[in-house]
């Protein structure tokens, strides 16, 4: 594949120093879906099929991943390291479920509507976090509205420094929006629970109708889920664009970085805490309920944090034994 066409894809030097002598002949590709037994993969002249080696899985690759393939038999011969990797624990899985990889930026997808959830955004935002994936949240269905503004306020209290744009999904000018995030060479997810526009906003940005679009609900206003599976599909203006199917429910897992990040005003405030072990509740010399009484911190953000903090220790497996002999063990579950 010509070396354009390549950093189109999204290829650079981080994937090509992965390759060496023993790899000459084979063929760099990135993985469009994941199906149960092949992968599809993207080639920059369209979509092939590939065949897994023996014994292989396709729960060991996300969309979004590079690949090196044997181009007579289009067999994969490898999987290259991720720079990002979105994941998520799933209820009753010993092993985090792959979103998506090689990941740029996160639209983070949610409706002007009871759509929006504070505590829902929040855990995606950790996600993000985690695997340094920039966040933006993406406020759609503003023509359903007569000013965004408290929307846009809400949303952008959710983090320090946090970017969110509103826009009509139907629009042919939210391709214009969020252009900033995309461009060639660059990977944008998008995430959402279902019915918040994904759909449409991943035809607006592809320019055809990459995926179907559900009717929208009188009752809620909501849409109907359309998306099924994750696809890699590219931007109208250059870039490609990763759709996932609606979640509803998040788990909080092995996101400690993340949740520092997202409640970094809390974070802040813990080492002035009288005790180190401080839990922000009850403790005097809390540094946290002081600005909490002060007006400065709100108390359903310490609350939302206290939440999401002990959901990640329940869920986060610990590690036991002797130095160079550790044994992993999930901790036991605690989840909303």
């Amino acid at each position: 594949m010509p070396d354009a066409a390549l950093a189109d894809l999204g290829w650079q030097p981080f994937f090509a120093d992965q390759c060496g002598a023993d790899d000459a002949g084979l063929a760099p590709m990135r993985v469009a879906s994941v199906h149960r037994t092949r992968l599809m993969a993207e080639t920059g002249s369209g979509q092939v099929r590939l065949d897994l080696p023996l014994n292989g899985t396709t729960a060991d690759y996300a969309v979004g991943d590079w690949v090196l393939v044997h181009p007579d038999t289009r067999v994969v011969a490898r999987g290259l390291e991720r720079l990002s990797l979105l994941r998520r624990r799933t209820e009753g899985a010993h092993v985090r479920q792959l979103i998506a990889a090689n990941v740029d930026v996160l639209f983070i997808v949610t409706s002007c509507n009871d759509d929006f959830n504070p505590a829902r955004l929040e855990r995606y935002l950790a996600l993000a976090n985690e695997a340094e994936t920039h966040p933006v949240i993406v406020l759609t269905k503003i023509d359903k509205i007569d000013d965004p503004a408290q929307w846009l306020g809400r949303a952008r209290a959710l983090q320090r420094d946090l970017e969110v744009v509103a826009l009509n999904a139907k629009s042919p000018n939210a391709a214009a929006v969020l252009a900033p995030w995309c461009g060639p060479g660059r990977t944008v997810a998008l995430v959402g629970s279902s019915g918040v526009g994904k759909s449409t906003l991943l035809n607006t940005l592809s320019g055809r109708d990459a995926q179907a679009t559900g009717a929208i609900r009188e009752s809620d206003a909501k849409g109907r889920h359309t998306t099924t599976a994750r696809s890699l599909h590219p931007v109208a203006g250059g870039g490609w664009v990763i759709d996932t199917p609606g979640m509803r429910t998040l788990h909080v897992s092995d996101l400690s970085a993340g949740l520092n990040q997202l409640f970094a005003e809390i974070t802040e405030l813990a080492p002035l805490c009288r005790f180190r072990d401080c839990t922000h509740a009850h403790e005097p010399g809390c540094a946290v309920q002081a600005a909490v009484a002060a007006g400065t911190l709100s108390a359903e953000r310490v609350e939302r944090w206290r939440k999401l903090a002990e959901e990640n220790r329940a869920n986060t497996p610990v590690q036991t034994g002797p130095r160079g002999n550790r044994t992993t063990l999930p901790r036991g579950g605690k989840r909303r």
